[in-house]
Formats: C-alpha cells, structure tokens, sequence
C-alpha cells in the first residue's frame, strides 16, 4: 500500500491552506489502549496540532483524540503529547530541514492501515497572505471552469 492509503479517520484540511507541504512522511503513533478505541471511532481532531523533533524523537502535540465512552478510570487525556515513529533516518533529516526557518512538521491525516494507525506528516513552508488568496483563485477558477464543461456537456 502507498504512503496515506487506509481507512481515513481525521484529516487536516487547514494544512494545505496555511503550508506549501514539500515531503510526506507516514508515522506510527504511541498510543494507550482507550486511544485506539477512540480512533477507530473516527473521534479524532488534528485541526491545530503540529510535530517536533526534540532530543531525537518526534512528538506530535495539541492532537484532541476524544475520551473513550466505556472508558473508565483508565481513560487518556485528550490533547497529551503523544510520541511519532518515524525510522532514525527519517528523523535526522528532519532535524535538518526543520531548523530552516519557515518550516514547519504538519499533520496531515491519520489513518489506519492492516489494523494499526498512522499519522502522515507533511514537511511544510509557511505560505504567506497573497499565497493563499492566489490559492484560493485557482481553486475558484478551476471550479467554475469544471461547471462550464458540466453545463456543456447537457
């Protein structure tokens, strides 16, 4: 299966409006057991989370995965920092290529792929105001370019 293939769970669809996103990176998750029920449930925000690389290891943070229902005493904390993993390679070049200034590790969309979840992360450049109003012009003229050929073609 390719990179973000799976049953999708949450995506981050603020990310592609704030961020140019450069590399993608499929990232497992450390999870306590009430977590993965929660996300199987599809009760999962990455709205305004964000990953860093500190003292070697990736950590995701501001990730609300909802408490679970029949959860009882050993129910998680919604937005704790929870651990990414990512293969040593994959986590020295990102050390690099985050100390950049603009750049930024975004999640992107979480997933479960054969059973277990994933997180894809994207390495992403801060856009800037007139980026993101250009972005928006080329989605709306792509939209009514697409009408015009539907209206055509009855």
């Amino acid at each position: 299966m390719p990179k973000g293939q799976g049953k999708v769970i949450a995506q981050n669809k603020k990310a592609t409006h704030e961020f140019f996103i450069e590399e993608t990176y499929e990232a497992g998750l450390v999870l306590k057991g009430t977590e993965i029920k929660s996300i199987r449930a599809g009760r999962v925000n990455l709205k305004d989370s964000f990953a860093r690389i500190e003292r070697g290891e990736a950590i995701i943070y501001n990730m609300h995965i909802a408490t679970y229902e029949q959860g009882n005493q050993f129910n998680h904390e919604p937005t704790r920092t929870r651990k990414l993993l990512l293969h040593r390679k994959e986590i020295d070049k990102l050390i690099g290529e985050t100390q950049q200034a603009g750049y930024a590790l975004v999640p992107l969309k979480m997933y479960i792929k054969n059973g277990v979840a994933k997180i894809l992360i994207g390495l992403g450049k801060g856009k800037k105001k007139y980026d993101k109003r250009e972005d928006l012009k080329q989605k709306q003229a792509k939209r009514d370019i697409d009408r015009a050929i539907k209206d055509n073609m009855n």
